[in-house]
């Protein structure tokens, strides 16, 4: 059984606005938690003293929840409480995620709900996406790996053995079959209908997504799934541009950097340990050659955002980095 809290609040006590929005409410909460009518066991609904001129179980009889069972209480007056709100506790059948919704000016009595997005920008291997994934689990939100992404965009361009032109690769953006899914809170890149997690790490890929990701068509294709997936739930995101262009408005941006030998090192460690053979003075060339292109692209450049907290990993463990932005967050929260 699943319990599902709501509210929201009406423009005045007239009983026009309060049949609108409890059906919005109730609707609302449906949408949200997949529920079918016979779901439904009962519906709970208080109302603030100053509502008087509809019951809002009433109001739900009329917008045709008319087979669960309903209640109206009303509240007592008490100084400083929200006016002309309606709250709701919808008991149901089923298992899985519960949620709560909260509408118009009762929006503000969970801001735990609001959807948000925090924006780690940085160059490659400055450490982001270790303290992304991290941040996430500490927000208990998800985390969206941007440069996953790109990976599987120059993983499908160089099995098709195309030139990494405009001309070559925009129509098979236009075709892109790309999924990003989540499963035991881990993401999966699901790229034409295969998982390639795994596939897309491999050094020669990482080196092929800085110029992939230089393409106008594939940054633009990259952009809007990033801000589809955005809109819908509060999440973490990693990148080159996402506070400076994918989501300028995120509440939180902070540009993670280090310097070009510790970020060596740093992938040199980690793919000795995942069974690569590397040289560290060439990959510490190619990290500094990814950096050129990725800061002097056309379109949408590394850069730091104007409003984003910088933050120097160099001589910071990650759990000192997570720490760091976590204070920024509680500060503005």
């Amino acid at each position: 059984m699943r319990a599902i809290r709501g509210a929201t609040t009406v423009p005045a006590d007239e009983p026009a606005a309060i049949r609108a929005a409890v059906k919005e409410l109730l609707q609302e909460i449906a949408a949200a938690n997949a529920l079918r009518e016979e779901d439904i066991l009962f519906i709970l609904f208080s109302n603030t003293a100053d509502i008087r001129s509809l019951y809002p179980a009433k109001a739900a009889r009329e917008a045709g929840f008319v087979r669960p069972a309903l209640f109206s209480a009303a509240e007592p007056v008490i100084d400083g409480s929200l006016p002309l709100c309606i709250r709701v506790l919808v008991m149901a059948e089923g298992e899985g995620r519960v949620r709560h919704v909260y509408l118009r000016g009762a929006a503000g009595l969970r801001k735990d709900l609001k959807k948000f997005a925090v924006a780690l920008d940085g160059p490659s291997g400055s450490g982001k996406s270790t303290v992304a994934k991290l941040l996430a689990a500490r927000l208990n939100i998800l985390y969206l790996d941007t440069g996953a992404m790109y990976r599987a965009c120059a993983l499908k361009v160089s099995a098709a053995g195309l030139p990494v032109t405009e001309e070559a690769v925009a129509p098979v953006m236009q075709g892109l079959d790309l999924k990003i899914e989540y499963e035991n809170g881990a993401q999966r890149t699901v790229l034409d209908g295969r998982d390639v997690s795994e596939e897309i790490r491999r050094p020669e890929v990482s080196m092929a997504a800085s110029r992939v990701s230089a393409l106008r068509c594939v940054r633009e294709k990259m952009v809007a799934l990033q801000r589809e997936i955005a809109a819908e739930r509060s999440l973490v995101l990693d990148g080159r541009d996402i506070g400076s262009f994918v989501l300028p408005d995120a509440e939180f941006k902070f540009f993670i950097t280090a310097s070009s030998e510790v970020r060596a090192k740093r992938r040199y460690d980690e793919l000795r340990a995942k069974g690569f053979a590397v040289d560290l003075a060439a990959l510490q060339q190619e990290i500094e050659e990814r950096d050129r292109n990725d800061s002097t692209r056309e379109f949408s450049p590394l850069r730091r955002a104007d409003d984003a907290v910088l933050i120097d990993t160099s001589c910071l463990t990650v759990e000192q980095v997570v720490s760091a932005v976590l204070c920024k967050i509680q500060e503005k929260v």
